[in-house]
């Protein structure tokens, strides 16, 4: 029976320091980090090693968000495409982020060797190969942009798979646990003197006297103030119209080691597929098949591990029973790279990082240089490309198309709700008068309601029936159906509860 939305990851899971909840003796800071994943974590570790001192605040658990979801691909061969990037920052840009991605992967690299983090890290080639009637052009053209930006990268054959067809060889990529390497950075942050603490902090204030509120109550002053939680929970418009919130699905499956090669590899599809193996410490060897992406709240396929599985069937000899499957939320910035830096909201002495665009691992790492720097008076070492003030102006059709989007989704609010008997850990919308009510039967028989409306800007939420989970259309926001309780932001608040379990 396949893990129920759990990555293999856990198969062989390091232990995290456990975090004490927040004391009032620690109360103040250089810089506060808010996040414990591979952003909060390189940001905090950057800070640490040039001598400031920082608090990181987590509200659930080190690795509990997204770092540990990914299928751990350390590629500086974008997801968008290098002719994609090209033409929304300019040739000087795709240099730039092409450098940028390779300087992440080379400083991964730096820290599991000087930190001593067993996380199964080795470099591999990666191979984009092509799907549909345009994959020639899609290759030739991605060929040309990626020299243009000073990648090693040639035509190719995918080792040992000739049935994919052609495809490009990017040289020196590389691959990685994910979770045993968060467990390395963590651990060398306690070493370095980075305190931790678990808190659910609901308010950030930048200016001259930055800080951060708890639930609890407590405030937290610090010279500065970052926050690496995924999507930003203290801004409601400043970012959140200049990127969009996908699920992502994953699979893992026994294969036999001589069936795949050690690679990373992905095709030109929209949405796009993407594989690795994964050579597991007692021996095993599985292969990882992701894809199927879809907004959040906007589910294009009802079975999409079934399509995994079977697109990868298709191409892959071999390929054992699904023994682990699970999601992600990825962030697409509307022009293909993340947002790293000043906070858009124009609030001083606070950053952000968020919009990983499917590169999260090395997006968060070199968040820790840029955001080091800003805090730091030093320039820009990517001067800008990352900022979070850009103008979206450049991807314009890509940005109204998004927004139109989002608007659309507010016309839940006009439609009937529907009243049926509900199985348990089921659900469904009703309507009482101009309200909307989520209403989940749970696996123990009894009824939870909440009112549907998002706490972030409104939009009325939706029931995943893949994941179990209430979710918002507009902005990608995401509810357990039991509590209420936020599992992926920007909503910094609970669904509100209506009456009680009956």
């Amino acid at each position: 029976m396949p893990s129920e939305s759990e990555p293999i990851w856990q198969r062989h899971a390091p232990v995290f320091p456990r975090l004490e909840p927040l004391s009032p003796a620690r109360t103040m800071a250089d810089v506060v980090v808010i996040g414990a994943g591979i952003a909060g974590l390189s940001v905090a570790l950057t800070l640490i090693e040039e001598g400031r001192s920082v608090l990181v605040l987590e509200k659930r658990a080190i690795g509990a968000g997204q770092t540990e979801r990914t299928s751990a691909h350390l590629a500086c061969a974008l997801d968008d495409r290098f002719h994609q990037i090209e033409r929304w920052h300019g040739e000087a840009g795709a240099r730039a982020a092409a450098a940028s991605h390779r300087g992440a992967i080379d400083r991964i690299e730096r820290w599991i060797a000087e930190y001593a983090i067993d996380c199964d890290f080795a470099r591999v080639d990666g191979y984009l190969f092509g799907a549909g009637e345009s994959a020639d052009d899609e290759l030739a053209r991605e060929l040309d942009a990626a020299l243009r930006a000073g990648l090693d990268v040639e035509p190719a054959v995918v080792p040992g798979l000739p049935q994919l067809g052609p495809a490009l060889r990017f040289a020196r990529q590389a691959r990685f646990d994910p979770l045993a390497y968060l467990a390395g950075l963590a651990d060398a942050a306690l070493r370095r003197g980075v305190r931790f603490a678990q808190a659910n902090v609901v308010a950030v204030e930048g200016g001259a006297s930055p800080h951060v509120t708890t639930e609890g109550g407590q405030c937290i002053d610090a010279a500065a103030i970052v926050v690496a939680t995924n999507v930003p929970f203290h801004e409601s418009l400043a970012i959140h119209t200049k990127q969009a919130a996908y699920r992502t699905f994953v699979l893992s499956a026994p294969i036999d080691a001589a069936a795949f090669p050690d690679i990373l590899l992905w095709d030109t599809a929209d949405p796009y597929h993407y594989l690795r193996r994964v050579d597991a410490r007692d021996g095993s060897t599985w292969l990882m098949v992701g894809g199927c992406d879809h907004k959040t709240g906007q589910p294009s396929a009802e079975a999409p591990y079934a399509e995994l599985g079977a697109w990868a069937r298709e191409r892959i000899a071999g390929l054992g029973d699904i023994e682990w499957r699970w999601s992600g939320q990825v962030i697409e910035p509307v022009d293909g790279l993340a947002f790293i830096g000043r906070d858009p909201g124009g609030e001083d002495n606070v950053y952000v990082v968020t919009s990983d665009s499917g590169n999260g691992l090395t997006h968060g790492t070199l968040a820790g240089g840029v955001i080091a720097a800003l805090i730091a008076g030093r320039d820009d070492p990517w001067n800008g490309l990352y900022d979070p003030r850009r103008s979206p102006m450049h991807a314009l059709g890509t940005w109204l198309s998004e927004n139109a989007n989002v608007a659309v989704q507010y016309g839940d609010w006009l439609a009937r709700g529907g009243i049926r008997p509900l199985a348990n850990d089921d659900a469904t919308i009703v309507r009482s008068g101009v309200h909307r009510i989520a209403v989940y039967r749970g696996t123990d028989g009894a009824l939870r309601a909440f009112s549907a409306q998002c706490p972030h800007l409104g939009c009325s939420v939706r029931w995943n029936t893949i994941e179990r989970t209430w979710d918002c259309p507009c902005h990608g926001s995401r509810f357990d159906p039991v509590d209420g309780r936020v599992l992926n932001g920007p909503a910094a608040h609970p669904l509100t509860r209506i009456g009680g379990a009956r």
